[in-house]
């Protein structure tokens, strides 16, 4: 069978905990006034749960084994920069983003007011258009990450 052309799907999924001593960054986007996230990079789940879609997509495997989180060429990396490099990785196999969907799960920040910076921040990362990137929040309503963090799932297509 031929796959030349056929979209190829990949879920990226991300979860962080809260570091008090962070900045907040989300989609590219930097949070005011809320913690950041703990993690060897920024903490992005975001751009990592979209990453890690476009990984599973190439059948490239996932973030540790490109990304390790004792790298120290990779500590802080700022998770545009990462999702960057994983746009990279598929493109050297003649994959590219053709769009993406990503929820993020938390109780705060409220998303829909920086929805549009993220999707413009991810599409610049990405190289497509705003318009197929879709940014979304749910809350998880005293289950879970509540208290815990922030989480995010992404589904990437890549053709």
């Amino acid at each position: 069978m031929d796959e030349r052309g056929s979209p190829r799907v990949g879920l990226g999924v991300d979860l962080h905990g809260w570091d008090l001593e962070a900045e907040l960054w989300l989609g590219g986007v930097r949070f005011e006034g809320v913690a950041g996230l703990s993690g060897h990079s920024d903490g992005d789940v975001v751009c990592h749960a979209i990453a890690d879609g476009v990984l599973g997509a190439a059948a490239l495997g996932d973030l540790g084994e490109h990304f390790p989180d004792d790298a120290p060429e990779t500590r802080g990396i700022g998770g545009v920069d990462l999702l960057r490099r994983t746009v990279a990785l598929a493109s050297a196999l003649g994959l590219a983003p053709a769009g993406c969907d990503v929820t993020v799960i938390c109780e705060l920040p409220a998303i829909a007011p920086r929805r549009d910076e993220m999707r413009e921040r991810i599409a610049q990362a990405t190289g497509i258009s705003s318009a197929r990137v879709s940014v979304k929040a749910t809350r998880p309503e005293g289950l879970g990450l509540s208290g815990d963090g922030i989480g995010a799932m992404a589904v990437v297509v890549l053709t």
